[in-house]
């Protein structure tokens, strides 16, 4: 495949022939994993997403236009999964299994299509929902968020020159190369692309997973992007999401299954997959909470992924929970992905050599680092924190806490009840950088 020309095509591009989102399979792997367990267990549960911008300081209703976002939305709408990719979803080994996917499964994507979504602007920022059953509703996470990043980065670049543009992007891809270089100096470095959610753009994106194919060879391990893990011949990267506990937990008619709605999830995943699908994610209620009161059976999964906790601290809890449970924490992986960047990564793999297994999920700062490179300044392609949570479920409000308090959503009634069943141990407030 012939290296692109990015800053040609961004100075010649018109939506028609860049849309953000191209497939259905542009998104993260672990959706399509969850989306089966979903599809099987919970078909009739309806499920809200909403866009949240923790960057309140940027107001993105004042940066993207509104008629363009509705555009891009509406033409995500009419993408089908095509029958190569579902040959390839039905025919491909992932994590070492043949037919991850059921054929009934396969056969409900041909016809499946994302739902309608609701836009408003509110005070400087858009108000987009995605209201209607689990199942639907749950793939417009992805590909929503990469639209709106991919949009505030073509506003910024707006305008721009040819040469500017091409040298913007020349800084941005030495930039990128310069800490592959550091990373390949890692000799045992597993690592692997996580950033479509907040990526500056779709040829962005894979020119980088392209950059890392190469310049990491076997340490780059694969990509959470199911699209580019097709084209690029990679290994599809993901597990399960705070999305599943937060559902559980919102459908719960007792506070005493709110705290066993993470464990009853993770049973529910073991009874679909196994081997290195089985990652625990612990820190949807609060990390300390979880590991206080986990079943002895999950010492026996894979690893776990501590995602909103520094990493180090993060890793040091897990390991003692599995040594007090007499596991060896070098038979189980350790995978970090929360804002992960150069320095943070080499970091976390010097303090972890040889003490557990480690891979790392790179993200925003694969992605989306275009800071310093904007030959006019500003902080226009700077990265920002958008999600897009679920916010209910079946019309009960949904709550995330997270070790940082800044992470948490939800009605602020229903964080206050979830906080008095979990408890408060080891949370606490940290800047959100992306």
């Amino acid at each position: 495949m012939p290296v692109t020309d990015i800053a040609t095509r961004v100075y010649d591009h018109g939506w028609r022939l860049d849309p953000v989102v191209r497939s259905l399979l542009d998104t993260d792997f672990y959706k399509l994993l969850m989306l089966q367990m979903i599809r099987h267990l919970h078909p009739d549960v309806r499920a809200t997403f909403s866009l949240i911008n923790r960057s309140t300081s940027i107001r993105l209703a004042d940066v993207i236009d509104e008629a363009e976002l509705r555009e891009q939305l509406d033409h995500a709408r009419t993408i089908r999964f095509s029958k190569k990719e579902l040959i390839w979803l039905a025919g491909n080994s992932f994590y070492g299994k043949q037919r991850m996917f059921a054929p009934d499964f396969i056969a409900w994507l041909a016809d499946f299509r994302l739902p309608e979504y609701s836009l408003s602007k509110v005070d400087g920022q858009f108000e987009l929902r995605f209201d209607g059953p689990w199942t639907h509703t749950t793939m417009w996470e992805i590909p929503a968020l990469a639209i709106v990043n991919e949009l505030r980065s073509r506003a910024a670049l707006k305008g721009r020159g040819r040469f500017e543009l091409d040298i913007l992007y020349a800084r941005a891809k030495a930039k990128l190369w310069e800490k592959v270089e550091r990373l390949s100096e890692l000799p045992d470095l597993r690592i692997s692309d996580f950033g479509t959610r907040r990526r500056h753009s779709f040829l962005w994106q894979r020119w980088c997973v392209e950059a890392l194919k190469e310049g990491l060879d076997t340490r780059f391990i694969g990509t959470s992007n199911v699209l580019m893990a097709m084209d690029n011949d990679l290994e599809a990267i993901g597990t399960n999401a705070h999305e599943l506990p937060m559902v559980m937990a919102a459908l719960a008619n007792s506070d005493e299954e709110v705290a066993t709605a993470p464990y009853r999830v993770l049973a529910q995943w073991q009874a679909h997959y196994d081997g290195n699908l089985l990652i625990a994610l612990p820190d949807a209620f609060g990390t300390a909470a979880f590991l206080r009161d986990a079943p002895d059976w999950l010492a026996n999964w894979t690893g776990f992924r501590p995602d909103s906790m520094p990493p180090i601290e993060g890793g040091e809890q897990i390991i003692a929970w599995w040594r007090a449970r007499g596991v060896d924490p070098r038979t189980r992986l350790l995978i970090f992905s929360d804002g992960m960047d150069v320095d943070t990564i080499e970091a976390t793999y010097q303090h972890f050599h040889g003490r557990a297994r480690m891979s790392f999920g790179w993200g925003t700062n694969l992605t989306n680092d275009f800071r310093g490179c904007d030959p006019v300044g500003g902080h226009g392609l700077e990265p920002i924190s958008l999600v897009a949570k679920v916010t209910s479920a079946n019309g009960r409000p949904a709550v995330k806490l997270s070790d940082n308090a800044s992470k948490a959503t939800g009605d602020p009634a229903e964080i206050e009840r979830y906080l008095r069943v979990f408890g408060r141990e080891g949370r606490r407030q940290q800047p959100v950088a992306v």
